[in-house]
């Protein structure tokens, strides 16, 4: 079972929120904000949160920009999941990924499933690796948000959390970039 090690220091990580919504402003993003009060409240640095519209080359753009930061470890987006005709995110996000998190998607429709029943096969959350930066989408409540938030990642982004975590292998996730030919 997980466990916290309290003889391992706190690594705060940075952290960036990416809000996707046509209809939302910075002062009306309920969803951002509990993941960026949360994000501090553990102790991490909020390093950006930004708002773009419902659409796959402004998403991209946010994210490649987010991803190209060497100071920014953990991107976090919020909103366009579901099916609908704008819902775009994992569209946009998931091209991006280097390598998928299958295990994420699922651990958040177990939590889901336990909150929301079968409601949860609405969402398309999904999570993966780009650039050395992990990069989670969740859905556009601030119900999943709390989920995702408190049921996944304050865990695995905190390096005490045991057995293991994101934190002891992000010095470790761009090796293969560093791996000459060979």
């Amino acid at each position: 079972m997980s466990r916290i090690d309290e003889t391992r220091q706190f690594i705060p990580v940075s952290i960036a929120v990416l809000t996707v919504s046509d209809t939302r402003s910075l002062d009306e993003d309920k969803s951002g904000k509990t993941l960026a009060d949360r994000i501090e409240a553990a102790g991490h640095k909020l390093a950006d949160r930004q708002i773009v519209t419902d659409d796959i080359p402004a998403i991209q753009a946010q994210v490649k920009q987010w991803i190209d930061d060497k100071n920014i470890d953990v991107i976090i987006t919020t909103g366009g999941t579901g099916f609908t005709g704008r819902d775009v995110t994992p569209d946009a996000v998931e091209p991006l990924f280097e390598k998928r998190m299958d295990g994420f998607s699922e651990t958040f429709h177990r939590l889901s499933y336990e909150k929301i029943g079968t409601s949860t096969i609405q969402s398309r959350a999904t999570g993966g690796v780009a650039g050395a930066t992990f990069i989670f989408c969740l859905p556009g409540s601030p119900g999943a948000c709390k989920d995702g938030w408190d049921g996944i990642l304050v865990k695995q982004l905190d390096y005490r959390h045991m057995p293991c975590n994101f934190v002891e292998i992000m010095p470790r996730l761009d090796e293969h970039l560093k791996r000459g030919k060979g």
